[in-house]
């Protein structure tokens, strides 16, 4: 039989509205993890039990009791008594999450009384493994590999690979392994080498019976429900369309009684719907019933569907011309975030490259740049953290008030931002002075003076340039100690940072201001820059 999923005829939900988003024990909704989840799968277990919730909630809580997996929908079909879980985790935890949920299955459910429209052969029939971002879908099939040989190894439930990841060229297709159900495969398999599962023995589970693990591409489950309770016309209409009976390609269909309704139901799946679209099939079902008299009630979806599969249908039911993705608001502004993302990224690549050069020229065996600068660097950084703040609590219109202030001190950080980064290399140029003096010649009395005057002259412009770091590092401090309190309480830590930094480049840079001055002997001078030093100190207590 085709179809992995169950149908929602009778729209038995689990769990009310919170059954597309996972929850803390508080209540509270769980975000993605962005970070953990570099890597997405889809996984849509499909159990053999569409009426009692409370089965159905058991297997659905073993699903989620692992990290980095997130139920995003459930389906439960009386009719089919068939239940259909969609959830998403990484490479890592997804295949772990699909076992705890089959082992919970098996404990619950036996097939030797389970009965319904829907074809079967295992308690857990069918999971699936959808590559959605950072995996490949060979991904996937060494993750369903490793899930059937586990099946098989805790549970004892026999396992076939079907999809890409079967092993067998016939076991591609759902239908070929389904073929005569749990109460036929239980039989076959004990005398038919070809029913053999790919783990496990000549004998089924005698409760759970077997299961169907692959990894294929995103499949819609899409069912019309015709307004006639003749089975045999949506049988007709089913073996109209499929692939199998020379229908459409990627379809697959069968027809079944909806019997709580009263009504035929087409069932299919439709494994590429960019080959073969929602409209074209309910255009051809449609019309197939029409011809006997027969009107289309409705049509349902099961599970989640891509967006851009109701965009095709949309599209081809409008004949729009001109139509491309990108006329759609939500995926401009969807693109427009990507780049921004991107963007940002592609800042943060290119910071790190300027960062690595600059601690490459600092770690190379050079005199500069050396301390000077990076007390400069730290006094910089420190004030742009200041703006940082600052910039984001003036979009807060509960610290409206305090916007003069914080425009104030916007202005200033920024300028005292410009003046220290401008000392990196300002002090890296004052010690080249200081060496070039020392190159002079000193063969006599004139050239030694002179060059005891040139050293002179530039260990004073080489003091002056850290003790300017200093006072600008100082002024920094103040500033920002005056943001506590004004400032949105989420950046508090960044403030704190920012204050470290600032006492970090006035240690750093006071430490080279005193290098210089043995070099120095200009008493006006050298009582000028001890007041100033001593400013620069005490100027935040």
């Amino acid at each position: 039989m085709t179809v992995e999923k169950g149908l929602r005829s009778n729209d038995h939900r689990i769990g009310g509205s919170d059954h597309r988003q996972r929850t803390t024990d508080s209540g509270q909704p769980l975000v993605l993890n962005s970070q953990a989840m570099q890597t997405m799968i889809e996984c849509v277990p499909n159990f053999s039990e569409g009426r009692n919730s409370e089965i159905v909630e058991a297997i659905v809580k073993a699903l989620r009791d692992s990290p980095d997996v997130y139920i995003l929908d459930r389906e439960m079909d009386a009719d089919h008594n068939r239940c259909v879980v969609t959830l998403v985790g990484t490479r890592e935890s997804i295949g772990e999450a699909a076992l705890r949920g089959m082992g919970k299955a098996a404990e619950l459910i036996d097939l030797n009384i389970q009965r319904g429209a829907h074809p079967r052969i295992g308690a857990i029939d069918v999971v699936p493994f959808v590559p959605i971002s950072g995996v490949t879908l060979e991904d996937c099939v060494r993750i369903a590999e490793w899930v059937a040989e586990q099946a098989w190894r805790r549970f004892k439930i026999p396992t076939y690979l079907y999809e890409a990841a079967a092993r067998r060229p016939e076991r591609r297709n759902l239908e070929n392994i389904r073929q005569g159900q749990f109460e036929g495969l239980r039989d076959e398999v004990r005398t038919n080498p070809e029913r053999l599962p790919d783990f496990g023995g000549a004998a089924l589970h005698p409760t759970a019976g077997a299961t169907v693990v692959g990894a294929r591409k995103f499949l819609i489950a899409y069912n019309i429900n015709l307004n006639t309770p003749e089975v045999d016309l949506a049988k007709a209409i089913a073996k109209k369309i499929r692939t199998s009976s020379g229908g459409f390609p990627c379809v697959k269909a069968m027809g079944v009684e909806l019997k709580s309704r009263h009504l035929g139901q087409v069932s299919m799946n439709l494994t590429d719907f960019e080959t073969t679209s929602i409209a074209t099939v309910f255009d051809t079902v449609s019309r197939e019933a029409a011809a006997q008299g027969v009107e289309v009630l409705s049509s349902e979806i099961v599970g989640l569907v891509p967006r851009q599969a109701l965009e095709n249908t949309a599209v081809q039911y409008l004949k729009v011309e001109n139509y491309h993705p990108q006329l759609v608001f939500e995926n401009r502004l969807e693109q427009i975030m990507r780049d921004e993302t991107a963007s940002v990224l592609d800042r943060t690549r290119t910071f790190r490259s300027m960062v690595e050069a600059f601690a490459s020229a600092v770690a190379a065996p050079t005199p500069t740049p050396a301390g000077g600068s990076i007390a400069a660097l730290s006094g910089g950084l420190a004030a742009a953290l200041g703006e940082m703040v600052c910039g984001i609590s003036l979009k807060r219109q509960s610290l409206e008030a305090h916007n003069p202030q914080l425009r104030e001190s916007q202005r200033r950080l920024s300028a005292l931002r410009q003046r220290l980064l401008d000392n990196i290399d300002a002090d890296a140029q004052s010690y080249e002075g200081v060496m070039a003096a020392f190159k002079l010649p000193k063969s006599t009395e004139s050239e030694k003076a002179a060059r005891m005057q040139a050293i002179e002259t530039a260990s004073k412009h080489a003091t002056l340039v850290p003790l300017e770091t200093a006072e600008l590092s100082a002024e920094a401090a103040k500033i920002i100690s005056g943001l506590r309190g004004i400032t949105i309480p989420l950046a508090a830590p960044d403030l704190a940072v920012a204050l470290d930094l600032t006492g970090t480049a006035r240690r750093a840079a006071i430490e080279n201001v005193r290098a210089n001055l043995p070099s120095i002997k200009d008493p006006e001078f050298l009582e000028d820059v001890e007041r100033r030093l001593e400013k620069a100190v005490t100027s935040d207590k």
